[in-house]
């Protein structure tokens, strides 16, 4: 479950909003010991005070879903982290998570996300198969 999650280049990010409806959005991120990470980046958007901070700060619930499809039904998986949310503003933890991202999403070396950083604290892993 860990390297499908750690080699997986989007995910779908769930969120509750505070009146306890879903919202669900992909995103990039990254698996750093058992937290991932994903960022506020520059992709075009009316703002990045996005409904997934205000959703993680109102209520804390949080999923990342990755998944592979393929005609071959045999290849078919997911994997799905559930836990605690957290936005980090500012602060060494951001810093390492931005650097982790860098890492992984060349993207994310040329332009560096300007917003924060949403930190998902896993309590729970779940796959299939």
């Amino acid at each position: 479950m860990r390297t499908r999650v750690a080699e997986a280049r989007v995910g779908r990010l769930g969120t509750v909003t505070p009146d306890g409806r879903p919202h669900l959005v992909p995103c990039c991120f990254v698996l750093e010991g058992e937290t991932v990470y994903s960022a506020v980046d520059a992709k075009p958007k009316s703002t990045l005070a996005l409904r997934r901070l205000r959703n993680v700060r109102a209520t804390g619930g949080v999923s990342l879903l990755v998944d592979h499809y393929d005609e071959d039904w045999s290849r078919l998986w997911w994997v799905r982290l559930d836990g605690t949310g957290r936005v980090l503003d500012a602060g060494p933890e951001r810093d390492r998570a931005l650097a982790a991202l860098a890492d992984k999403y060349a993207q994310y070396r040329r332009d560096p996300p300007p917003g924060p950083v949403l930190a998902l604290d896993v309590t729970t892993w779940r796959a299939w198969p």
